[in-house]
C-alpha cells in the first residue's frame, strides 16, 4: 500500500470508515461502537480534525477565508500526526480496538480535488499506520446530498468547496465538490483494497455485512473480549 507504513505489529486493532459526508458511514461505526462494546472489547474512539493542537489555527483560517490548498493539507497532516501519536497508538499497543472516522483517505481525496498533487499527499502520511480494516460507504451522490441538506441549515464555505470556485451557488458548489471527491475515493478502493458498503442500503444489512468482516479480522488476529485469556 503506497503512502503507508507496513502492516503494523501492536496487538490491538484499527478500523477505519471513509466516505463522503451524508454516506452513513458515522451511523454504521456509532452501531459497530455499541456493538462491539456489547461482546466486551476495550475500545478507543477517534475522529478526523479533532486534535487541539490545531484546532484554534484552524478555526482562525477557515473564518477568515485563507486556507490556500497547501496550507489546510499540511493543517490535517499536523492534526492526524497528533492523533496517530497520542490516540491512536497507544490503544493499539495496549490491545484495544480503535475506530477512526476517517483517515488518511479523507486527505487523499479532499487534498487531490483541491489541487495538491497526490504523491505530495501520499508522502505527507507515510508515517500513518496501515489500519487492520477500512471501510467505505458508498453512496448516490444525490442521496448523500439530500441527508446534508435535511440535517443542516446551511453550507459552510470549505465545507462546500467554495474556495475552488465552482460555483457562486453554495449547494451547487458542494454538489459539484462531491462529485469530484467521490471520484478519488473510488480510485481509492481499488489501490488500497478498501471494503466497500453500500451506503443506500437498508442500515440493518450494512451492519450485518459489517459485522462479518469485522468478525473475520478479529479472529484472525485471535482477540479476546477484555478480561477473557487466551487459550
Amino acid at each position: 500500500m503506497s503512502g503507508l507504513r507496513s502492516p503494523h505489529e501492536y496487538p490491538g486493532m484499527l478500523i477505519v470508515v471513509e466516505g463522503v459526508d451524508g454516506s452513513g458511514k458515522s451511523t454504521q461505526l456509532d452501531l459497530m461502537r455499541s456493538w462491539l462494546i456489547q461482546e466486551g472489547y476495550d475500545l478507543f474512539f477517534t475522529e478526523w480534525n479533532s486534535s487541539k493542537l490545531v484546532k484554534k489555527t484552524t478555526k482562525l483560517g477557515k473564518t477568515k477565508q485563507i486556507l490556500t490548498p497547501l496550507t489546510f493539507a499540511l493543517i490535517h497532516a499536523t492534526d492526524f500526526s497528533d492523533r496517530l501519536e497520542r490516540a491512536i497508538i497507544p490503544p493499539l499497543q495496549a490491545g484495544m480496538i480503535v475506530l477512526a472516522d476517517r483517515y488518511v483517505w479523507t486527505a487523499f481525496s479532499r487534498d487531490v480535488v483541491r489541487g495538491v498533487a497526490p504523491e505530495y499527499v501520499r508522502d505527507l502520511y507515510s508515517f500513518a499506520v496501515q489500519p487492520d480494516l477500512a471501510f467505505y460507504f458508498r453512496v448516490p451522490l444525490q442521496t448523500a446530498v439530500q441527508r446534508i441538506f435535511r440535517g443542516r441549515a446551511g453550507l459552510k464555505y470549505y465545507e462546500a468547496g467554495m474556495d475552488l470556485g465552482l460555483s457562486r451557488d453554495p449547494a451547487e458548489s458542494f454538489l459539484k465538490f462531491q462529485a469530484r471527491i467521490m471520484e478519488e475515493y473510488d480510485k481509492l478502493v481499488n489501490e488500497y483494497g478498501l471494503v466497500v458498503v453500500h451506503g443506500d442500503h437498508p442500515i440493518e444489512k450494512q451492519q450485518r455485512r459489517i459485522r462479518k468482516v469485522v468478525l473475520e479480522k478479529i479472529k484472525e488476529k485471535k482477540m479476546r473480549p477484555a478480561g477473557r485469556k487466551k487459550a
